[in-house]
């Protein structure tokens, strides 16, 4: 199997040059001393979430008269709303398939970018993606399981080793794995010494069990949905779990409470807005489960619900 390379990501960082923003290390002045922590806010990307990197990178990397026929993708939110977004600045059509159940700040910022959305039931998605190629004849970009994808989403890894490069520990979401796939790519090849731990809810952790047992297993969609992290519900692919095998030193889960306390922490304490997703790899920061040292928290994507933050914030 073909894995992204370091030079791979260093394509698509300049492909996507200009079209994304190189977002800042945000220093955490309140964490442990004896583990400094930096945040890198992808909520602060146009779309607010990290999804915006791989989606200029697959849409880019297609040839002109390809792009043309337009784009399809499947997703729960921040991809979708990451390729309408893609799609409009290239001026071609793109068709997004989101479950039933995806939060309604998603589904409407999905079409405010122009796109034609449609709706499916739970664990529907790609054989309804499949059937909108089929009619429209776009091309499919998914959400994790393809190089150009990846090796978007890897330019995060890039921009920490460049901007912290004697960091210790790197703190990813881990869900369908490509974020995670091409981070611990960039680091694992810039920063050798450093760690990639992944983060995965305790009622998702199905990537946490794979890595144990050494092949993929099956979560059920019920049982993935159970938890409050809407993003974090895919499951990695044969192409993002052989690079997670390859690049992650450990995963750590996390509490359903763990990560509303993190999502309010970082409202309350670094004055950035997360969903909860996003806000995992400070949950597992603050379980104390990580090693001492230098360490980045990915923050990937802050697209909450109004009524879901302030109830969270209230306690």
């Amino acid at each position: 199997m073909q894995l992204v390379t370091l030079e791979d990501i260093g394509a698509a960082a300049e492909r996507i040059r200009g079209s994304v923003l190189r977002t800042p290390l945000v220093p955490a002045p309140w964490a442990d001393p004896d583990r400094p922590l930096w945040i890198k806010p992808e909520n602060l990307q146009s779309i607010g979430a990290f999804k915006v990197r791989g989606a200029f990178n697959a849409i880019g990397s297609l040839d002109a008269q390809t792009r043309a026929r337009g784009v399809v993708a499947y997703s729960s939110g921040n991809h979708a709303q990451a390729v309408a977004y893609a799609a409009a600045a290239y001026a071609i059509p793109a068709h997004i398939v989101m479950p039933e159940e995806t939060p309604n700040v998603k589904v409407a910022a999905t079409r405010g970018h122009g796109a034609e959305v449609v709706l499916c039931a739970a664990g529907q998605r790609e054989r309804v993606a499949e059937e909108v190629v089929a009619k429209t004849g776009g091309v499919l970009i998914p959400p994790f399981d393809h190089p150009d994808v990846i090796a978007g989403q890897g330019t995060i890894g890039l921009e920490i080793a460049q901007d912290l490069p004697d960091v210790e520990t790197v703190l990813v979401p881990v869900s369908g794995g490509g974020l995670a796939s091409g981070v611990g790519t960039a680091i694992k090849a810039l920063c050798p010494r450093a760690r990639v731990i992944g983060v995965e809810p305790d009622l998702a952790a199905d990537t946490a069990e794979a890595l144990r047992v050494g092949h993929r297993v099956d979560w059920s969609i019920e049982d993935r949905n159970r938890t409050i992290a809407d993003g974090l519900r895919s499951q990695p692919s044969a192409l993002t779990f052989a690079h997670l095998q390859r690049v992650l030193d450990d995963v750590i889960t996390v509490s359903e409470n763990d990560i509303r306390a993190a999502v309010r922490e970082l409202a309350e304490r670094a004055h950035l807005v997360s969903e909860p997703s996003g806000a995992v790899t400070l949950a597992a920061y603050r379980a104390a489960a990580t090693p001492p040292g230098r360490t980045v928290a990915i923050l990937s994507g802050g697209n909450i619900e109004p009524a879901m933050l302030a109830g969270i914030l209230a306690g």
